[in-house]
């Protein structure tokens, strides 16, 4: 089964990601082997699913933009703007979903190679996520801008995101109809259930994020 990637909506666990040798509050990245699986930071602890509160934020609305173009990417600012239009405070435990109309772009447009370049949440969004505490973070994107804004680090949000921060992602989410939905009843926040596959020992899953109003 292969779902990480730019196409599947999934979530990656703490396991999937390392730097310089460890993952999230130090752990080796040996306990991730092709073998054995990870015996640490699996996705087996969100295998009763997941239940809190979503927060959701509409860049490209706050923009005046149908989506964002691949080299703009989301910025701390256009999150308090997003915020501040639509009435709403993010807080710690939220599970916070940022649209950037990239699944709208491929809608209308069709898909592009995996090469091609993307927006997403600049790194420099992390320090506003580590200050709201907020539980996970979900984009329309695969939640790395493309090319890297640094030339060592291939993936940086993710990295500083999961080794860091301790902050699981959603990536490659459909936010389309969310989006409808939110704007229609004027309404940004909602109760945000998660269902995880029962895996054991692996660094992520296929999800279907259901919000309920």
């Amino acid at each position: 089964m292969v779902f990480h990637g730019q196409t599947i909506t999934h979530i990656d666990a703490l396991s999937h990601y390392s730097w310089q040798g460890t993952m999230y509050n130090d752990k080796p990245a040996s306990l991730v082997t092709s073998r054995e699986g990870a015996q640490s930071h699996s996705i087996e602890v969100a295998a009763d699913g997941i239940v809190t509160r979503g927060v959701f934020l509409d860049i490209p609305q706050v923009r005046g933009v149908p989506w964002l173009a691949p080299d703009e990417p989301v910025m701390p600012e256009d999150l308090d703007a997003a915020e501040q239009q639509a009435g709403v405070h993010v807080e710690a435990g939220d599970i916070l979903l940022v649209r950037t109309g990239n699944y709208r772009k491929i809608l209308d447009q069709g898909p592009v190679p995996n090469t091609a370049p993307m927006t997403a949440c600049q790194v420099a969004c992390t320090p506003w996520f580590k200050a709201r505490d907020i539980a996970m973070l979900g984009t329309d994107t695969s939640n790395d801008v493309r090319p890297s804004h640094y030339a060592n680090i291939a993936t940086p949000l993710h990295t500083v995101s999961l080794v860091s921060l301790g902050l699981w992602l959603i990536d490659n989410a459909n936010l389309e109809q969310l989006a409808a939905a939110c704007h229609q009843r004027q309404r940004y926040t909602f109760m945000l259930c998660l269902g995880p596959l029962r895996l054991r020992r692996v660094t992520g899953s296929p999800v279907n994020p259901i919000a309920l109003f």
